[in-house]
């Protein structure tokens, strides 16, 4: 595995988990570290002739200096934006923990510095009956960064988050503030709030970009508060 491996997961779906991943491993990748990037689950995607695709996967595959091939980056893709759980049962498979944390290792054993697995929806998403997104890090062993959209009610989820990753005996390595409410009110003492609640560093306040790219969003993050753990 890499010396440096993080998985990102979010307090919700729809907070920029994605965004965030492409810009570490851009912001890795300007320090000249040698990155992966791997999202192993992901619902949404579009049938291309070379097969199912998604495009945060795609971002990530794009943005890592080791190119990996895709089934690498995504091995389980499914074409409805719709929880995976729910979409491997009308697709006829169940997903399973131990197997999709085999395959990321099976990538991570290419030798890098840095890289990066990207969840699906927030901590609690359900895999099967008795398995959440959160069994894949557990098995991974690998430290977690926080993606925070803050919205009304973020101080709740993050804290909520945080609490559950502690629980599952994982360690939050960092958070990350991203603004997906442009329009939000008392915006700083939200976040305010949540760096003072929270025992993990604040990494990156991403503000409303019309454009995010990997590269616009690198240059908010304080990557060295990884780097150094």
């Amino acid at each position: 595995m890499a010396k440096h491996s993080f998985f990102v997961a979010g307090t919700d779906t729809d907070v920029g988990k994605t965004i965030v991943a492409a810009g570490l491993l851009e912001a890795a990748n300007n320090k000249g570290l040698s990155t992966i990037g791997l999202k192993p689950i992901a619902a949404g995607c579009e049938m291309t002739a070379d097969g199912l695709r998604n495009e945060d996967a795609v971002l990530l595959q794009k943005t890592a200096s080791i190119q990996l091939a895709y089934e690498q980056v995504n091995p389980v893709a499914f074409e409805p934006a719709i929880a995976p759980h729910i979409a491997a049962g009308i697709a006829g498979r169940m997903l399973n923990a131990d197997r999709i944390a085999a395959m990321c290792r099976g990538a991570l054993m290419q030798p890098a510095d840095f890289a990066i697995v990207e969840g699906a929806g927030g901590w609690r998403v359900p895999l099967n009956p008795r398995e959440t997104m959160a069994h894949i890090p557990k098995q991974l062993g690998t430290p977690v960064v926080m993606v925070v959209g803050v919205k009304l009610g973020c101080i709740n989820h993050a804290l909520l988050t945080a609490e559950s990753i502690a629980r599952d005996g994982l360690r939050v390595a960092g958070w990350v503030a991203s603004r997906i409410d442009p329009e939000m009110p008392h915006y700083s003492d939200n976040v305010a709030t949540i760096a003072g609640m929270l025992r993990a560093p604040l990494i990156a306040e991403i503000p409303y970009l019309t454009e995010p790219s990997p590269e616009n969003v690198a240059k908010y993050f304080d990557i060295d508060a990884l780097l150094a753990q």
